[in-house]
């Protein structure tokens, strides 16, 4: 039986797959006779428009650059320590996140050669530090308050780079700009807002220092940049002094286009390891956003506003995130689950310790995996990058991996809510890609879809000469149709350096250039007289993307 036939006879049963977070071990013969048309509400998938690949597909490498198919090429926009302003400001480590707004955009524009770019620097890299500032590892152990220099390093290569980018010559480039290149670092000061803020539960504060383990993120409908807090034990990990998990592990708002607007991280969108944001809008015209937990055992989490996104005035939508209803999916009962501490009794029981765990919905909001647990929520395969589909509104979740009980390669769902409407609180669901030999993908993270409803595809692994990823290589980006004859079959579009990731696909309104960032090369694009490569900015021109 192939891929495809084995998917579709999987029906409305795939909840088998990962209920009670016991993988893909737990398929059982409980899936009916539904078929994957039936679970699209009788929208064809596999059947409609061809949906192909405009470039021939490379195969698999171990070459130390990027590599693209023929016709296609790529310049290195901005790298870790480049200065992006005359302040000094340094464009930081480990770029993740790309979202790119052109600079007509608050005109209504689409300009494809000149805008502003949102960057995500997820973590530092305390060991090419050291070596720049000849700092014996030996020497450091667990606490660098003893070494100044090097924390100002860590704290300044996080959190994320607004640039002005342009293209000239065919060449995109940075733009020197003090009106708006600016960093969000791990010393900015950051507001709370939303129904955590000033609670005890995140210590009284209503601002916090700074923002760290930025990985993924989005975009609003309102023009601002949506930067997701991957983790809250960073700062313990890299021995940071008076740090504060609760301030941490939260959505960040930016606006690119206003240096003078507050950088606020928006409480009510629950903490946790977030990766990413997908926003849409329910039939009532409400916002939804869809978010996972990046972990292994976690959940799968969407918010729904209490106002209206207003298209016509984009202030008034600057607070809509700090009020609505945050929930949590069961993939067994196919529905979702409110995370409402007024209403639901789960959560104003629920106990640990022998002592009642929440008195308010600051404290659901600040410990929400623990919320998520109470309330029975379905136990996940690192839910990582989560995106809507541009035409049939169904949301695609890629799930990594999950070594612990031998999910190695991951796989991407597909759902659908119900009544095509993001309010409902039921949806359908079906494996949309399984990885490994079969699909020849792996570990699929960040995704982004193109104007024609390509997915688009790139993987996080690291793989050996001798370990379970040795056949794939470099970690590489996929074109995925997402209809047609091709459906659900991935095309590789390029293989990044050794050692590398490729991160945060993001796609110019012309669909012209590819953004994406090279996170932690080996040697590639090496610092200036060190050893180490640097995480940098590419943008990919000379072919179609769509």
């Amino acid at each position: 039986m192939d891929r495809r036939k084995f998917l579709t006879y999987m029906g409305t049963g795939t909840a088998a797959v990962v209920a009670a977070s016991t993988g893909l071990g737990a398929l059982a013969p409980k899936a009916n006779a539904a078929t994957a048309d039936h679970l699209m509400n009788g929208q064809a998938k596999g059947n409609g428009k061809a949906l192909t690949a405009p470039f021939k597909a490379i195969g698999r490498t171990w070459d130390n650059d990027i590599t693209l198919p023929k016709g296609y090429n790529y310049n290195i926009i901005a790298s870790y320590g480049d200065k992006i302003n005359s302040k000094g400001e340094i464009f930081g480590d480990a770029a993740d996140l790309t979202v790119y707004f052109p600079m007509d955009t608050l005109e209504g524009g689409n300009n494809s050669e000149e805008g502003l770019i949102w960057v995500n620097h997820e973590f530092p890299e305390p060991g090419n530090y050291m070596e720049m500032l000849g700092i014996n590892p030996d020497a450091v152990g667990d606490d660098i308050s003893n070494f100044p220099n090097l924390l100002k390093m860590e704290k300044e290569a996080v959190g994320g780079s607004v640039i002005h980018v342009k293209k000239e010559k065919g060449k995109w480039a940075l733009v020197q700009d003090d009106k708006y290149n600016r960093r969000v670092d791990g010393t900015t000061k950051i507001e709370l807002a939303g129904p955590a803020r000033g609670s005890s539960a995140v210590k009284g504060a209503t601002s916090v220092e700074g923002s760290l383990g930025n990985c993924s993120g989005g975009r609003t409908l309102w023009n601002t940049a949506l930067s997701c807090e991957e983790n809250t034990e960073y700062g313990d990990d890299y021995g940071w002094p008076n740090f504060i998990d609760e301030h941490y592990g939260w959505v960040v708002e930016v606006d690119p286009f206003n240096p003078e607007r507050p950088v606020r991280k928006q409480t009510a969108l629950g903490r946790f390891a977030h990766e990413n944001t997908a926003m849409g809008q329910t039939k009532d015209g409400r916002v939804v956003v869809y978010m996972g937990d990046d972990a292994r055992d976690q959940c799968f989490y969407k918010f729904i506003s209490e106002k209206k996104f207003n298209p016509n005035n984009r202030e008034a939508n600057m607070n809509i995130l700090e009020n609505g209803t945050l929930y949590v999916a069961d993939l067994n009962k196919q529905t979702w689950i409110a995370l409402d501490y007024s209403t639901n009794t789960k959560l104003q029981n629920y106990q640990k310790n022998g002592k009642k765990f929440f008195a308010s919905q600051a404290d659901v909001l600040t410990f929400t995996r623990e919320a998520a647990l109470a309330v029975g929520a379905t136990k996940l395969d690192r839910p990582e990058d989560v995106e809507i589909h541009p035409h049939d509104g169904s949301v695609f979740l890629a799930l990594t991996n999950n070594s612990s009980h031998g999910n190695f390669h991951g796989q991407i769902y597909r759902f659908v809510p119900a009544n095509g409407d993001h309010a409902s609180d039921k949806f359908t669901f079906e494996v949309f890609i399984a990885g490994g030999q079969q699909s020849g993908i792996t570990c699929p993270d960040n995704l982004h879809f193109d104007s024609k409803g390509n997915l688009w595809v790139v993987e996080d692994f690291g793989a050996t000469e001798d370990n379970q990823y040795a056949a794939y290589k470099n970690c590489g980006v996929f074109m995925v149709p997402t209809d047609g004859k091709n459906y659900g079959d991935p095309f590789q579009f390029a293989s990044g350096p050794l050692g590398s990731e490729l991160t945060g696909p993001w796609l110019t309104p012309d669909e012209r250039t590819l953004f994406i960032d090279v996170q932690h090369p080996a040697t590639w694009n090496k610092y200036p007289g060190y050893t180490f490569g640097r995480s940098c900015l590419v943008a990919i021109q000379g072919g179609k993307f769509k």
